[in-house]
């Protein structure tokens, strides 16, 4: 507690938050936040095709299945090979009926493959199949 040399004379006092500790606790959160922020976005790298769509809604965990460049296929950042896609989605299938599944696959990708795991991801009885793309830009 600060007291003025004016507030001396009448008996009151004045007091005043000190802020310096609320400053470096603010710091030393920044710091971390943009050390950590980096890890976070860590995942296999896709270059999605372009598309004019809104952001997907929702705040359940997701089921993305990942088609990389080079054919490999990921359910939520775990490799797998299409049969073993298809019997996690189908044990999932039984614990959520209504579960919705994003597919996210690399412009660059072949068209069968992608299409061998749309397939396999409606025969685990999937219905709601979702497709994820970069927004595209405004030019064209």
């Amino acid at each position: 507690m600060a007291m003025d040399a004016s507030s001396q004379r009448d008996g009151t006092t004045i007091s005043q938050i000190n802020v310096t500790p609320l400053v470096d606790v603010m710091l030393v959160l920044l710091v971390i936040f943009m050390v950590t922020a980096p890890i976070i976005q860590q995942g296999v790298q896709v270059n999605l095709p372009q598309a004019k769509a809104g952001a997907i809604p929702g705040t359940e965990e997701l089921l993305v299945v990942t088609v990389a460049k080079n054919g490999k296929i990921y359910l939520n950042d775990n490799p797998m090979t299409l049969s073993e896609l298809g019997g996690k989605l189908r044990a999932i299938r039984k614990l959520q009926a209504d579960k919705q599944v994003y597919l996210r696959a690399d412009q660059d990708v072949r068209y069968g493959v992608v299409m061998k795991t749309i397939a396999e991801i409606k025969q685990a009885g999937i219905e709601r199949l979702g497709m994820v793309t970069r927004p595209s830009s405004e030019e064209g």
